[in-house]
Order: structure tokens, then sequence, then C-alpha cells
């Protein structure tokens, strides 16, 4: 067999779907169980983190121009995702989907960039939970100090002009690790802290939006798109160009109704229950952050919102402007705490999500021999894939705690909108060259659905910034290394072992808590 034979080497659909009936994981979901883990892990970032930084840096008040375009593309995106999940229920998600229809070699490319899209938005959002905890702390007295409260090098201006460099995001870290080690015990008793967190979010969102509306200031929404400027270093911000770059920094905030997909092989009618938690979990959300990302704006100017913890920032200027018009209570402050501490809960889950994700991906690619035996070994007391999830939880820690949120949005957000664009393809792919497959739900209004799919991903991704591609370019050099080192020798599919035999001992329902 030749090295380029090896490379496009693809799985075949039913050992994919032989898998899927392997009963390796127990099929314990049901649909409301996956609308729940959707919206656990979409409603969260996008609104707590990343709209605060985009709005300030690219698109303005038009932030919620570019949650519609990201909510477009995820529309047709999460149409194709249905019918792949619907025809293959197995964990894996677009990884799976990439070594049935464009090889091996692509599927290992695949997989480093859900690497980006679970692992590192799973950093991205550490950071947004480190500055709403320390501003949460603040509350009652307790100071973080900055050095410790901000990633290695990130500088903050203090109030009294004292400028303060970051040494290690402690609480970003430690959360982290807290996330890890529940996912490593996989608790029952999760489920319930899990729709806790869900309902508590939500109520908050309410919250913060019903009484926002009273501190709307239409000042701060003119010019709504701002107009376009050009910085030191040649990159364009606000204009068109502006809401388009913000679409793609956002986009990673709907990452939520793709996790659906990796749980695919616990639930229990994948055929119908999937499709419904992608597609349902997706509208509610797109809407929901539409509404917020105007009462955001509307009550803090944009250019108060560069900053990891932007709901917190309009919380507290709701609590000057009342007290300055004498309305301030102890039932306002009480919403000022619980709208931090609903953030808080939100990004908690978001993080037990997609860290979930994250090693549900590994695991599947450990069984296929791309990645090592270990990422696969499951406790046989806990039934977790306790080392994988060690591994990743650990390099994830030291990730938020080092690195900015800026960049790890940027590049959750390009792994996110290729990898969302492989779906589309794969869809197109296989309705050629598998038209007699089973598919419980079709893709409507083939094939104008993947291809308008495609173009938006790949219209957000064009107008990236250049730095984001120069760090895609080092990460995949490295990631594509270790696949001519490691995994094309060690594939399950070159010794023609891949498939139910490799069965290891059963994981536990679901490590989220979800079931």
């Amino acid at each position: 067999m030749t090295v380029s034979t090896q490379l496009f080497r693809k799985k075949p659909i039913a050992q994919i779907q032989a898998e899927a009936n392997s009963q390796t994981l127990k099929r314990t979901l049901g649909p409301l169980n996956l609308i729940s883990l959707g919206i656990a892990c979409i409603i969260g970032a996008g609104i707590f983190v990343m709209t605060g930084t985009a709005s300030a840096q690219h698109a303005g008040p038009a932030i919620v121009y570019s949650f519609m375009l990201a909510g477009l593309a995820c529309a047709f995106t999460g149409l194709c995702y249905a019918e792949l999940t619907s025809m293959l229920p197995i964990s894996g998600s677009a990884y799976t989907y990439s070594y049935a229809t464009l090889g091996e070699f692509l599927a290992w490319v695949m997989g480093c960039l859900l690497l980006l899209e679970y692992g590192v938005a799973s950093a991205t959002v550490a950071v947004g939970w480190s500055g709403y905890l320390v501003s949460f702390f603040k509350e009652f007295g307790i100071i973080i100090p900055p050095e410790f409260s901000l990633p290695y090098g990130v500088e903050k201006t203090l109030q009294d002009g004292t400028v303060v460099t970051g040494i290690f995001n402690v609480p970003a870290f430690l959360g982290m690790l807290a996330v890890t080690s529940l996912l490593i015990v996989g608790v029952k008793e999760s489920a319930f802290v899990m729709n806790i967190m869900v309902v508590t979010k939500l109520i908050v969102i309410v919250l913060f939006v019903g009484v926002g509306l009273f501190f709307i200031d239409p000042a701060n929404w003119t010019p709504f798109i701002p107009d376009m400027v050009t910085d030191a270093e040649g990159n364009s911000h606000y204009g068109f160009h502006g809401v388009v770059t913000a679409a793609g920094i956002i986009f990673f905030s709907y990452i939520g109704f793709e996790a659906v997909s990796t749980a695919a092989q616990e639930a229990k009618n994948p055929q119908r229950d999937v499709p419904i938690g992608i597609l349902g979990s997706l509208f509610i959300c797109t809407a929901i952050y539409i509404v917020v990302s105007m009462v955001l704006t509307g009550v803090a100017h944009y250019s108060k919102l560069n900053v990891p913890d932007p709901i917190a920032v309009a919380v507290d200027i709701m609590s000057m402007s009342s007290q300055t018009t004498g309305e301030a209570s102890s039932g306002f402050k009480a919403l000022v705490l619980l709208v931090k501490l609903g953030a808080l809960m939100g990004l908690s889950s978001v993080m037990l999500v997609t860290t979930y994700s994250q090693t549900r991906v590994f695991y599947v690619m450990s069984r296929d021999g791309l990645l090592p035996p270990f990422f696969s070994k499951v406790h046989e007391r806990f039934k977790t894939p306790y080392l994988n999830t060690m591994f990743v939880g650990t390099a994830l820690a030291f990730a938020a705690a080092l690195t900015p949120i800026s960049v790890l949005g940027h590049l959750v957000s390009m792994g996110t909108l290729t990898a969302f664009a492989v779906v589309c393809f794969s869809v197109l792919y296989l309705r050629q060259k598998e038209p007699g497959l089973n598919r419980p739900f079709r893709t409507p209004f083939m094939p104008v659905t993947p291809i308008l799919g495609i173009f938006a991903c790949g219209y957000i991704i064009w107008h990236m910034e250049a730095e984001t591609f120069r760090l895609l370019g080092y990460y995949l050099a490295i990631g594509i290394a270790f696949y001519f080192v490691y995994s094309l020798r060690h594939s399950k599919l070159k010794e023609g072992k891949a498939g139910p035999s490799l069965a290891t001992p059963p994981l536990s329902p679901d490590p989220t808590g979800m079931s």
C-alpha cells in the first residue's frame, strides 16, 4: 500500500454504523437532555464573554448583525449535522464524518481542528469565568490581585493609573482543574446540578434583559455601525468588514449545537433525538443572543466592553445609574449578585460540556489507533476515560492561565468554521457516493443548503485576521508532524482491526451528568 493510498483510506460507512451499535456507551439521553446539553454549551461564552470583545474591537452595536450572520451559517450547517448524526450516530463528530468521506489524513486534520473547537473553547471560557469570579468576589470586598487573574504578559491599567502585568491566571487554572475532576469522577448526581445551571442562567438572562431595558441609552447605539478604521498593523475594524470579522470571533459561541452530535452514541433514539437536539438548541439560543446583545450595547457603550466579563460591566453601570437617580435598593444589589452568579454557572456548564466533548473525540481517535491507547483507557470504578480527561484538562488549564482570551477566541472560531464547512461537504459527498444509505433525517433543499453552509463559513473565514491564519498554520504543522510520526503507523484501519472489536469497557452514561 502506497503512502498516498494510506493517507486517503476511508473508514467504511457500514463499519461506523456497526461501531454505533456495539453498545460500548450506554444510551440514556433523550431529546430534552440533548437540547439542554446544547443550551448548556451555547448559552455562556457568546453572551457572557466574547460579545464584549467582538463589539469593542470590531462591530460596535452592530454585533447583533454578527450574531445573525453567524446564526444563519449555523442553520445551514445544523441541517447538515442533523443528517449525518441520524445516519452515523457515533461519538467523534466531524472527525468521524471526515474519516468516512475524505480519508484518514484529513480526518486527522479535522481532529486537530476539533481540539480548537472544543478544547481551546473550554480554555477561552475559563478566562471569561475568571473575570466574572473576580467581579463577583469584589462585591464582597475580596480582591484578587490582577497579576494573578490575567494571562501572562497582558497589561491592565488600574483606576489610579497604575499599569500591572499578568503573571498567571489562577482562577482560570483552578476552574479548569475543577471541571476536569468532575469529569473524571462522572458523578451521577451532577445531572441535577447541570440542569440547575441551565435553568439559572436562563432566568438570569431574562432578568438582565428585563431590567436592562430600563437603562438603555439610545445614544450608545449611534452610530450603529461605526466607521471603518485601520490600525497601525494594517488590520481593519468596524464597518461592514468589522461585522463579518466579529461574526468569525463569536462563531465559536455556537458550538453547543454541534456538541450534541458527540453524544450521539449515548442518545436513546439518535436518528430522531439528535436532530431535535441540534436544531432546537440552535433556534432557541440564536434568538437569545440577538436580544441580549441589543440590551448589552444599549446599556454600556461598546468601547467599554473590551473585557472578559461584559455582562458584569453592564450590570455595574446599571447599579451606578440607579444610585445616581436615587433608585438603588437591596433588591437591585441582589440582582447584581444574581447576574454575576448566573454568569459563573453558565460558563461552568460550557466548560463542562466542551471539555467532555473534547475527551470523547480523543476517545474515538484513540480507538482508531490515531492517538495512543491511554486516551481510550477507562477507569474501572468511575467508567470514564480518566487518563484522557486528566491530560486534556491539565493542558487546557495551563492554556487558560497563560493565553489572552482574544487569541484563544480567534483560534476556536477558525477551527469551528473549518469543521462546519467540512461537515457540509460531507453531506454533498455522501449523497453522491452513497445515495442508498438510510437517512432518517434528510437535509432539505439539497444541494443548496450545504453549498450555502460552505459559502457562509468560507466567507467568514476570509475576513479573519492574518495573525489567526499564521497561528493556525503553526498549530497544524505540529499536528501533521505527529500524524506522520505516530498515527500513520498505528492506524487500526491500516491493520484491519478498526471496528466493534476494539470495544473498551463501557463508559458511564454521561460524565457531564446530562442523563
